[in-house]
């Protein structure tokens, strides 16, 4: 007779929109397989942003650790989520800690773990614009995280070689894919509304911006760019779901809110933000996760930073550089606009993922636990 696998305890841990939708696939799969019990931890670094993911991918967090402060630093917060994930894990007793990205939850993660001497396992592992500066603080997070993990799950083979040339062990680093793209793939197959349609005839831009760096002036002269966007195509409707950051919203109606043709909204769900963004002629964003999403959906993209961490949609024609330079955020988007939407030739379908991704981290988690063999992992 066979002997009962000993279930394993698997600690996932979210704190950003992001991380919950890029997490999400891997608690779906963890709690699907026998051998593992799942604790989603939710640090609540973007609760109002977050919390609808939950009920949309139907993955409740089983502790809930409220760590956001009203005018805390970055340091404040960090110092925070290490004590309190710490505390977790003294009381969950975890065999691993599961990690999406680059964020100060990530980061407090990887440090929590290795305080405790537990495995930690970074998802979206290697990618990296190599400035410290840009993103800030998520380059650093990132590169460290990595420093810190036991087992990497790599999006890309080109974060992969980040990765061995900064000296991780190879056997320690899978190519997966990026589990962003699982989450895509699901939000498709629901087909949400995006309630933001532009009126008949006319074409919708998308756009969102958010960065620490482009906090500002930099954020000023973005938006000086999509006036020029909005000014110079009178089919243009431009919607921009705002970020409530202080640092972001008011500058944002400050510069853009009389315009005709200008609708600054509140965040879009999940699933209606998808559906915007295939549904646009245009995005610009600085965000990391739409670079993947739009160069999946085939929706033209500005990247309203300097540098990108995903260089595969850039070298593949997915994506354009503008930094926050307003003649080349209009120049561009007037190009784009301009071109027939047609597939690149060059650049593959799955150029992120293929929407396994989070079966083959789980897969890989089991092997690591010594509970299960692995789906082969091209890289």
């Amino acid at each position: 007779m066979r002997a009962e696998v000993r279930r394993r305890v698997v600690m996932v841990v979210a704190g950003t929109r992001p991380e919950v939708v890029k997490t999400a696939p891997i608690v779906r799969a963890l709690r699907g397989r026998s051998w593992a019990r799942c604790r989603f931890v939710f640090t609540a670094q973007h609760r109002d942003l977050a919390s609808s993911l939950f009920d949309f991918f139907g993955v409740r967090p089983d502790v809930d650790l409220d760590a956001m402060r009203p005018g805390q630093s970055p340091a404040d917060l960090c110092n925070r989520l290490v004590v309190a994930i710490h505390e977790v894990m003294g009381r969950e007793r975890p065999d691993c800690v599961v990690a999406q990205g680059d964020t100060t939850t990530v980061l407090a993660a990887a440090l929590a773990a290795y305080m405790r001497d537990v495995p930690f396992a970074h998802v979206e592992a290697g990618l990296r614009t190599h400035r410290l500066d840009a993103p800030f603080p998520e380059e650093a997070n990132r590169v460290a995280a990595s420093h810190l993990a036991t087992i990497h799950f790599a999006p890309t083979v080109e974060a992969r070689a980040n990765l061995l040339r900064e000296g991780i062990d190879p056997a320690a680093v899978h190519v997966t894919g990026n589990t962003g793209i699982d989450a895509l793939l699901w939000a498709l197959a629901r087909e949400a509304p995006s309630g933001i349609d532009p009126p008949a005839g006319g074409r919708l831009v998308l756009a969102t911006v958010h960065r620490r760096e482009n906090h500002g002036a930099p954020l000023r002269r973005i938006c000086q760019g999509v006036r020029k966007l909005h000014d110079s195509h009178p089919d243009v409707c431009v919607v921009w779901p705002v970020h409530p950051n202080p640092a972001v919203e008011p500058i944002v109606r400050d510069e853009l809110g009389g315009l005709p043709r200008v609708r600054i909204v509140r965040p879009l769900d999940y699933g209606p933000f998808v559906a915007a963004m295939k549904r646009a002629a245009l995005v610009l964003s600085d965000s990391g996760g739409v670079q993947e999403e739009a160069a999946t959906l085939g929706t033209p993209l500005l990247v309203a930073r300097r540098v990108s961490e995903r260089p595969e949609a850039i070298r593949h024609g997915r994506a354009r550089l503008v930094g926050d330079d307003p003649d080349a955020i209009a120049r561009e988007a007037a190009r784009l606009l301009a071109e027939p939407r047609v597939p690149s030739p060059t650049a593959p379908a799955d150029l992120f993922g293929d929407g396994r991704a989070a079966l083959r981290v789980v897969s890989l988690l089991g092997r690591m636990l010594a509970v299960e063999t692995p789906e082969p992992v091209a890289v």
